[in-house]
């Protein structure tokens, strides 16, 4: 089957901006499509397959971070939250609730369109046939991550749900176990190459990561805080 181009839904209720970034996304062969509000976005969801969503935040009733959320709870399609406000809390909720990138009006629309090629290509490369579902588990302290099913297995069996970011994160730590890496380095791993590096977005982040791996914040075991320079893996890994 010949390559077919991207679908993208543009989620955002000023329809002078929804209208432009269509024609713009167009203009470099995406299929792009606008809606203003939560309940047109799920009218084109069930109606449409689509490769990204571009949400803004500031929606009229449901807001941006709720419809996120939705979102998260039946499908893992990739999330580029819009808005106008940029104050780190709310990039870190984004992140949180499993937002893959964030991006502050006004922006370069060339901007927008190098980080829906970033995170597709990120997306597709994560997305493993059955048959290479053993290359993709790996263990570490009694703990195993499966990386085609995202699935992150405590040493007692239970499965415990980590956000897009927490996994991303999590799988540049077991990447490179042992070694410091930086807070820019991680913000590249956990929110795309192209994204701005916020230190207190990813030290937030990083203690969210360390709850779900019931590493105690004061005397962590696995996630260490090397100060001054970001954050090592302590682990042994084993694939």
């Amino acid at each position: 089957m010949p390559n077919q181009p991207t679908q993208v839904l543009i989620v955002d209720d000023d329809t002078e901006i929804c209208g432009l970034l269509v024609n713009y996304l167009r203009d470099f062969g995406m299929n792009a499509q606008g809606v203003h509000d939560g309940a047109a976005m799920r009218t084109a969801m069930a109606a449409n397959r689509y490769d990204l969503v571009i949400l803004d935040l500031m929606l009229p009733g449901e807001d941006g971070l709720s419809l996120c959320r939705q979102l998260r709870v039946s499908s893992e399609i990739p999330v580029i939250m819009l808005t106008a406000r940029g104050e780190t809390a709310d990039r870190v909720v984004g992140l949180e609730l499993g937002a893959d990138d964030y991006i502050i009006k006004p922006f370069d629309p060339r901007e927008l369109v190098a980080r829906i090629h970033t995170i597709l290509r990120r997306s597709r490369q994560g997305d493993k046939p059955a048959t290479q579902l053993p290359e993709d588990q790996v263990g570490f302290d009694g703990w195993k991550l499966n990386r085609t099913m995202r699935q992150l297995v405590s040493p007692q069996q239970m499965v415990v749900p980590l956000s897009n970011a927490e996994f991303r994160l999590l799988w540049a730590f077991l990447e490179r176990p042992r070694r410091v890496l930086s807070r820019d380095q991680l913000m590249d791993a956990a929110r795309g190459q192209l994204a701005t590096a916020f230190d207190r977005s990813i030290d937030l982040l990083v203690s969210r990561l360390r709850q779900k791996l019931d590493d105690e914040p004061k005397n962590p075991r696995l996630l260490k805080t090397v100060r001054g320079e970001g954050y090592l893996f302590d682990a042994q890994v084993m694939r």
